[in-house]
């Protein structure tokens, strides 16, 4: 009968995968998460427990599925992916924590702000605001409201934009005033300036995205958040015409990245090899090379 002990190790499971991904990416994390899914949180949820040993199960067993699906995500197995958050959604609702679905949500629409999907991000983040009701914390509300930012400045919608903004700096002001779970750790600080930076690209208003993007490197994150980070000052610096600090900057995002298989952290660097190339340079010339080095290796 399973009990509080395997809850424990499920919970102890989920930290040491999130940590793996975060240092090696989705690509190399993906078959362990999915081969435990398989091999020992599968059997738990099929035997015999408590009703509250079975939502604490459920729980803790819906991150799991939740970070199969981030690095499924990563892998750019976005079908696969939509099917991991799919389960953990309804594993949250089996559980009953509100909070936790909120999240899953927000899985959901920083993968439609990946593929595109702009008003379908904006949608799925009020359902995750919904979901969560009155036990949101402000972490994710944060996450939430800045995805929706990014979401309508590729739309062209400027003022829907900036309106999601201040809400996203209205939700961090309130970060620490209230118990955190542990999946939104990765609403960093940082995070949240990285957001607006990226959102401010999209409106071609480069002095605030280069202060936002400075801000968001100057801020100590873990390897994998400040490679975006420095991608994205990177594409603000290109953005003002400074192309000698996009070739420094792109190289700092190159080493931080070393090590990682992820399909995600490729993309922003094919990005910027198409807009060092159109800008010519030295500099340029050598940061290209070190890219085309580097993605030349298969994952």
């Amino acid at each position: 009968m399973a009990n509080t002990t395997d809850v424990d190790m499920l919970r102890a499971a989920r930290t040491r995968y999130e940590h793996m991904y975060r240092s090696a990416g989705g690509v190399a994390t993906k078959g362990r998460v999915v081969g435990f899914l398989t091999g020992h949180t599968a059997p738990l949820l099929r035997g015999c427990y408590s009703d509250q040993v079975g939502r604490e199960l459920y729980r803790a067993s819906g991150g799991l599925a939740a970070i199969a699906g981030i690095c499924a995500y990563d892998s750019d197995a976005q079908g696969l992916a939509q099917r991991y958050f799919h389960h953990a959604l309804r594993l949250a609702k089996a559980s009953g924590d509100r909070a936790f679905g909120g999240y899953v949500i927000a899985l959901l629409v920083n993968q439609a702000v990946f593929l595109k999907d702009y008003r379908q991000a904006v949608a799925f983040a009020e359902a995750g605001l919904r979901t969560a009701g009155a036990h949101i914390s402000p972490a994710l509300a944060t996450d939430l409201h800045a995805m929706q930012a990014k979401a309508f400045a590729r739309m062209g919608d400027i003022g829907s934009a900036r309106r999601a903004m201040e809400r996203a700096e209205q939700a961090a002001a309130r970060i620490g005033t209230r118990e955190e779970p542990p999946e939104t750790g990765y609403v960093q600080p940082g995070l949240v300036e990285a957001q607006f930076a990226e959102a401010l690209i999209s409106m071609e208003d480069w002095s605030p995205a280069h202060t936002y993007a400075a801000e968001a490197v100057r801020t100590q994150a873990h390897a994998r958040g400040r490679v975006h980070r420095l991608a994205t000052l990177t594409t603000v610096d290109l953005g003002r015409g400074d192309a000698e600090q996009a070739a420094a900057h792109a190289v700092e995002a190159l080493d931080a990245a070393a090590g990682m298989e992820s399909q995600r952290l490729r993309d922003p660097f094919l990005a910027l090899r198409l807009k060092l190339v159109r800008n010519g340079g030295r500099a340029a010339t050598d940061v290209v090379e070190q890219i085309d080095a580097s993605l030349s290796v298969p994952m």
